[in-house]
């Protein structure tokens, strides 16, 4: 069984995120892979991230776990390989990404970066705006808001989430009752402030040898 972890959008696998659950892991014996999902940012797109999940599993067994998008891409990917992906930590999971941009910039904003190519998104990876291209939200526009998985998938959300609203994870759930569970925390988006009380309520789910376990 092979570890993967997924970063949000604009972030890197050296996330504060990732060091922590590669951290965690390692004190139980386990190793994370943090893939990089965006080697070339500004030609970014979901099918493409899927590629790099795709190549990294090598059509072995994988745990995935992923933050905001790279909880969408989790999703994504498990969905279309239930055959490899054993189970699932989603952490605050950018469901419905496209329509979250929509919202997010607005119908102007929107035609701006269609007729200009590319718009300026502070990377935080990187530490600096760097150029982000169209394609990202044509080809967002091709994936279902809320990708039908069949793996156990534990899923945990800010409630003062602004970012992306707990109710999308929420809904994600409700539409998956025997294999998904969400649980609730007094947090926002990036859920840094509460990584002890998370790891306190994933780590006997993320370590249990017993594959395919229901929720």
């Amino acid at each position: 069984m092979r570890y993967l972890y997924l970063h949000g959008f604009a972030s890197s696998p050296d996330s504060r995120k990732a060091r922590f659950f590669i951290e965690k892991l390692n004190g139980i014996g386990i190793r994370l892979e943090a893939l990089n999902l965006a080697p070339d940012f500004r030609n970014l797109t979901i099918s493409g991230q899927l590629a790099v999940i795709h190549d990294a599993a090598h059509n072995q067994q994988v745990v995935l776990i992923g933050s905001s998008l790279g909880g969408y891409l989790a999703a994504l990917y498990a969905a279309g390989h239930p055959e490899t992906v054993d189970r699932m930590l989603l952490l605050a999971p950018a469901f419905d990404f496209h329509r979250l941009w929509q919202k997010e910039l607005g119908a102007g904003k929107l035609s701006e970066w269609r007729e200009s190519g590319t718009i300026l998104i502070y990377h935080y990876g990187a530490g600096r705006k760097t150029p982000l291209g169209f394609q990202l939200m044509e080809d967002a526009a091709k994936y279902p808001a809320f990708p039908n998985i069949k793996q156990p998938c534990l899923i945990l959300h800010g409630l003062n989430d602004e970012v992306v609203p707990y109710e999308k994870s929420a809904r994600f759930a409700a539409g998956h009752p025997d294999n998904a569970k969400l649980l609730p925390v007094d947090s926002g988006h990036e859920l840094t402030d509460v990584l002890s009380g998370i790891w306190d309520k994933s780590s006997s789910f993320l370590s249990s040898t017993n594959h395919r376990e229901p929720i």
